[in-house]
């Protein structure tokens, strides 16, 4: 694709060799396998001149095999460092010295809405896509995630897993992670991407890097799937043996509150149990099943201690 130099005033295709591919395998028995797969591909992006490569997180949740590519055909081995559960990033160590240049980290929250950005895959200019800051706000997600203030751009990218978000100054802004869909005022659907902003790493890369986890206690999590739907906050999935499935509760089952307080969403529901506590609080539903409402009480968990593979170090 052709750029304008004066929207990007830097070496784009520089830059851009520090975009690199991505893939995992993961064992048929890990949690997340039936949900992602036992074979993920994307993007990672190096952050640092030891090889140290930044990615979304579910695709390297659990995997016990890391390949990395970049732009000439050289593959380096990885292992995995972290996967914060929270911001939902992954960190990769490639295993053999590689001449990939890093991306700086930018500033995620300076960045504005109408702000022209790159959003780049692996495969240089040819897998970048000039798009534009759509908004700035709050996503949640139904696997127990929320974000603060998650980016949108559009046009969207077909291939956005750990795809860079690179501002006008040649630094990243942020790491792709859905395709979701936005409805405009003729009634059309439009695919855009929501990124995690690169804001979200600076307080807790150290961490990662040192222990293969933030420092803070983890969040109460209860193994379960959740959408809204039509208004209501509906049960769409129960991993098998987690905290969700041994409280009794199943599939189709209406969240009405938690501890007597009703929630209206997905990120209020998911921070009114976070607010009750660390990992191991038990959390009191209150959940309509039918045309009776009961209470049911989960006994939470740290979400790492059920994960198939330990990050090495």
């Amino acid at each position: 694709m052709q750029l304008d130099s004066e929207t990007f005033p830097f070496d784009v295709e520089h830059v851009l060799r520090g975009v690199v591919s991505l893939r995992t395998r993961i064992p048929e028995d890990a949690l997340t396998a039936s949900v992602l797969g036992t074979e993920r591909s994307g993007h990672g992006i190096v952050i640092s001149d030891n090889g140290l490569v930044l990615t979304i997180g579910y695709l390297i949740a659990e995997a016990n095999s890391v390949w990395l590519v970049d732009g000439q055909s050289l593959t380096a081995p990885g292992h995995v460092v972290a996967y914060d559960q929270e911001s939902g990033f992954g960190l990769v160590q490639t295993l053999q010295r590689t001449d990939w240049p890093a991306v700086p980290l930018g500033d995620s929250t300076s960045l504005a809405v109408g702000e022209d950005v790159l959003v780049a895959g692996y495969g240089g200019l040819e897998s970048a896509i000039h798009a534009q800051v759509l908004a700035k706000r709050e996503f949640a997600g139904y696997w127990e995630y929320v974000l603060d203030d998650a980016i949108f751009t559009a046009p969207a990218h077909p291939n956005w897993g750990g795809a860079a978000v690179i501002d006008r100054r040649g630094a990243l802004a942020g790491v792709g992670s859905l395709l979701v869909q936005q409805g405009d005022r003729e009634g059309s659907s439009n695919g855009i991407n929501m990124s995690v902003p690169v804001d979200e790493l600076k307080p807790i890369l150290q961490d990662l890097v040192r222990f293969g986890r933030r420092a803070a206690p983890p969040r109460p999590w209860l193994g379960w799937l959740v959408q809204e739907i039509d208004g209501n906050l509906v049960v769409a999935g129960i991993y098998e043996d987690c905290p969700a499935d041994a409280a009794g509760l199943k599939v189709g089952d209406v969240v009405a509150g938690v501890d007597g307080e009703q929630v209206s969403g997905l990120a209020e529901l998911f921070r009114r149990i976070w607010g009750l506590g660390d990992a191991g609080v038990l959390v009191p539903l209150d959940v309509r099943r039918g045309n009776t409402t009961q209470r049911i009480e989960v006994q939470s968990e740290d979400r790492d201690r059920r994960s198939r593979s330990e990050p090495l170090h």
